[in-house]
């Protein structure tokens, strides 16, 4: 659906001054005000509606929105190819690995926005018996969220006292995992999504959906919840019993490995 061009009024001069500041690159993602006809073909492509038309004739990314996806370059649907992309520095940068799944995270080697979560535990066996898996998806669709907010729902979730998944992304920007608070330069930052992941115990289960319904009450972005835990040998489900029991809305899911994978962990 295509968004309606802006009219709010915008110096021109403003699309030249917005690559440069102090020296510093601040919009790696830009549109070159020469080459721009204002066609408005890239607008419906943002899927944070970072661009709009400035003036009714150039169109402009705006810093604070954009989330580096990179959607409206690869779309290839600018007819001047005026959008482009410059280098960018830290903590900008983040934007980017978080906004291309295919961007790996050098620190972590893992690409996107987390690891495989609980897809492969049958192969992994990171949630063993009488533990609860779950993953935060922060910010989809098309929301996006600032680290602002994932650092108020990061600790409402440790209050509880989990264990957050150390090879995660977003782990590794805590200063401190004991009570999910994240680096002050980095909670401006916007991304396009991200994903918390912890692992709790089954008796936890219940403070766990509690810290989340409190953070959903505190934060200005949506995020999903996923659960995982193991079919115990009398082929109940624990997680699945209490969500029943309390009314919680969800929508079961399951993979198998079919033999294709040799377990890493024996538990």
């Amino acid at each position: 659906m295509h968004q309606a061009p802006s009219t709010t009024p915008a110096p021109i001069e403003s699309l030249k001054r917005s690559r440069i500041v102090g020296g510093e690159v601040l919009c790696p993602m830009q549109i070159d005000p020469g080459k721009c006809t204002g066609c408005i073909a890239c607008v419906p492509y943002c899927p944070v509606h970072a661009i709009s038309i400035v003036a009714g004739i150039k169109a402009y990314i705006a810093l604070e929105k954009c989330t580096e996806c990179y959607a409206c370059l690869r779309a290839s649907v600018c007819p001047t190819d005026a959008i482009e992309e410059t280098p960018m520095t830290w903590p900008r940068s983040l934007r980017l690995v978080f906004g291309r799944v295919q961007s790996e995270h050098k620190e972590t080697r893992v690409p996107g926005r987390g690891t495989e979560e609980m897809k492969t535990n049958d192969v992994t066996g990171r949630f063993g018996d009488g533990q609860v898996g779950f993953s935060v998806d922060i910010g989809r669709p098309g929301v996006g969220t600032d680290f602002t907010d994932v650092e108020t729902i990061a600790m409402e979730i440790a209050k509880v006292g989990v264990e957050f998944e150390p090879m995660n992304p977003v782990t590794y920007l805590m200063i401190d995992k004991k009570t999910g608070t994240f680096q002050e330069e980095i909670k401006k930052e916007r991304v396009h999504s991200c994903i918390i992941e912890f692992t709790t115990n089954v008796e936890k289960l219940p403070e766990t959906i509690e810290a989340l319904r409190r953070a959903a009450a505190k934060v200005n972005t949506v995020f999903s919840v996923g659960c995982c835990c193991r079919v115990g040998k009398d082929g109940k489900i624990a997680a699945k019993e209490y969500l029943d029991r309390h009314q919680v809305f969800y929508r079961p899911n399951g993979k198998t490995n079919i033999g294709l994978g040799k377990p890493a962990a024996v538990t």
